[in-house]
């Protein structure tokens, strides 16, 4: 698919805010590597960029100054070099440089409307520009989203009026057997946004080759943020088993540094148990390994399925955030894994689970894992019509002028 003006791919602009964990930024990288050969993507990247995560060939790069969120929820800066106020300020200076140098034909916004909203200070002119510019805006969204907010209504009001006003698309990365957007955002009115439901996202494997399993136990939690309640309670609970298995344990590149170091005293002169810091291949890494503990992102969730592996997954959720509980319930009442009860994350809690799930041996989820591919043909059809209906609508205003 050329671009008329230059005889090139087209240019796809992709935004994305990583502000917690790494599960975003690989998600958009897996969409990358298909989108690649249909567009010319220029990627902003707006958060910490961990040593070790591989960056998909094919795509130019534009580091914002990084921002986070808290637990909390409040905004940081992730570069000691500039405080949040100094990073907003560069940002919005390179975005809207971006912006100009590539005219995007297509603008992809990675969860904004239905989150972000603390970054809509940058998005939002970012839109406007390039929807003056001619670009098609879509949204690149997961498939569960937060539901328990105590202004959830007014949240999806608020995101179903941004969607309508500013989007030509929503892309729900998810197999719409198993998740549809409108079970988890609800607004008081329809949504007119066309949506997509593009089945599950995956980075491109080589297939697998035959391995055996190992006796061990691979504890992990995502990028590491929120990962040490996990990683303690499973030290506590192996201590509770009679025969306490082999653990690996991923931490995560982002596992703050005195959570590290903790977790490295407590396991000290403890037979079998093995630290890392991250790993290249987390689904070779399940594949190899008896069975699974972790929480249940996006990612996490699908490498499970494609691993195949005996899983116990233990969601991270506080009051306001139950995006992985559901996630992981469904799969469970797949038979894809078993899902830890909520307030059973403490040692006899976690150690009872730990032995039905050395019992366990799961049922294949049939997803449908094609996403980064669907979605990168329905950008490229749905880029046709939006040009052939501003043809028109150019067409037309030319004719009454």
């Amino acid at each position: 698919m050329a671009d008329a003006r230059t005889g090139s791919k087209p240019v796809l602009l992709f935004y994305c805010q990583h502000s917690l964990g790494i599960g975003h930024l690989t998600r958009s990288f897996a969409l990358v590597e298909s989108l690649a050969r249909r567009f010319r993507v220029v990627f902003l990247n707006g958060g910490r960029l961990p040593a070790g995560v591989p960056v998909p060939a094919g795509m130019e790069r534009i580091d914002l100054p990084p921002l986070g969120m808290d637990d909390g929820h409040t905004v940081v800066s992730r570069d000691a070099g500039f405080d949040v106020a100094a990073a907003q300020a560069e940002r919005r200076r390179l975005i809207d440089a971006a912006v100009a140098a590539t005219r995007p034909a297509v603008l992809l916004v990675e969860l904004f409307p239905f989150g972000r909203k603390k970054f809509a200070g940058e998005i939002l002119p970012m839109l406007r520009r390039a929807r003056a510019g001619g670009a098609l805006a879509a949204c690149s969204l997961r498939d569960i989203l937060v539901d328990a907010r105590p202004d959830q209504r007014r949240h999806d009001d608020r995101a179903r009026w941004l969607a309508d006003r500013y989007f030509d698309l929503v892309l729900v990365h998810a197999d719409p057997a198993f998740a549809r957007l409108g079970d988890s955002f609800r607004p008081t009115k329809p949504m007119r946004t066309p949506v997509v439901h593009t089945g599950y996202v995956v980075p491109e494997r080589a297939p697998a080759a035959g391995r055996e399993r190992g006796a061990h136990l691979l504890v992990s939690a995502g990028g590491g943020i929120v990962g040490e309640p996990l990683f303690r309670a499973v030290l506590a609970a192996r201590a509770r088993l009679p025969a306490p298995p082999p653990l690996r344990i991923v931490a995560g590149p982002f596992l703050p540094e005195a959570a590290w170091q903790a977790l490295r005293f407590d396991s000290a002169g403890e037979a079998g148990i093995t630290l890392l810091r991250q790993v290249p291949d987390m689904v070779a890494e399940m594949r190899a390994a008896r069975a699974s503990i972790s929480q249940c992102g996006y990612n996490t969730a699908l490498d499970v399925v494609v691993a195949g592996v005996p899983a116990l997954a233990v969601p991270y959720e506080t009051a306001t955030e139950n995006e992985q509980r559901g996630r992981a319930e469904r799969l469970a009442a797949l038979g894809a894994m078993l899902c830890l009860d909520r307030g059973a994350l403490d040692a006899g809690g976690l150690a009872a689970a730990i032995e039905r799930l050395l019992a366990f041996t799961p049922r294949p989820a049939a997803l449908r894992l094609d996403g980064a591919e669907a979605s990168a043909q329905a950008l490229v059809e749905h880029l046709a019509a939006h040009r052939r209906h501003r043809r028109i609508d150019t067409g037309a205003a030319c004719a009454t002028a």
